[in-house]
């Protein structure tokens, strides 16, 4: 069965940060605090499927309160930080709003996420995803990770259900 067929069912996204909202770098600067960059086109599509209703969890095993900052900007409540075991918060996400597996698309890019990829509908990961991680996708983005891979599979899903051409979004 085509990962397309599922994306009509789906209802939320379960993302990683590093890799995923980000290129996986971490700039070094002189007073020793580190930085990262993110994409408006990732931005642009979450505040989408936010005004749209989707649930959306982000769960990472880093905590930048810069990163943090930049998630609730974009209007995600369900940020969730120096997360170790990612499928026990995976697990209280899908618990906490009534979801099946099957409405719930993830997008990981590492080794800490194969287990919740594995439990959710569709696992999802960016072309520069490591080997093991794409092994157990539904789908490889063509895109990578901190260049527009969200939006990818949020476009994707939002196309599929009709929802993306409303025009209902703030700046990112």
């Amino acid at each position: 069965m085509s990962y397309k067929s599922k994306l009509q069912n789906i209802k939320a996204f379960v993302f990683d940060v590093d890799g995923v909202f980000t290129d996986g770098s971490v700039y070094l600067m002189p007073d020793k605090s580190m930085c990262r960059v993110m994409n408006v086109l990732d931005g642009y599509a979450v505040v989408k499927a936010v005004k749209n209703d989707y649930k959306i969890c982000v769960i990472t095993g880093g905590d930048d309160p810069a990163v943090r900052n930049r998630i609730n900007y974009l209007g995600i409540t369900e940020y969730h930080a120096k997360i170790s075991d990612k499928i026990a918060k995976y697990e209280e996400f899908k618990q906490k709003y009534g979801l099946q597996d099957d409405e719930i698309l993830t997008m990981g890019d590492d080794l800490p996420d194969i287990k919740m990829m594995k439990a959710s509908g569709i696992a999802t990961c960016p072309k520069n995803s490591v080997p093991e991680v794409k092994a157990i996708s539904a789908y490889i983005s063509p895109i990578e990770g901190g260049k527009g891979a969200v939006r990818d599979v949020i476009e994707q899903v939002m196309k599929v259900q009709g929802k993306w051409m409303e025009d209902d979004t703030k700046s990112t």
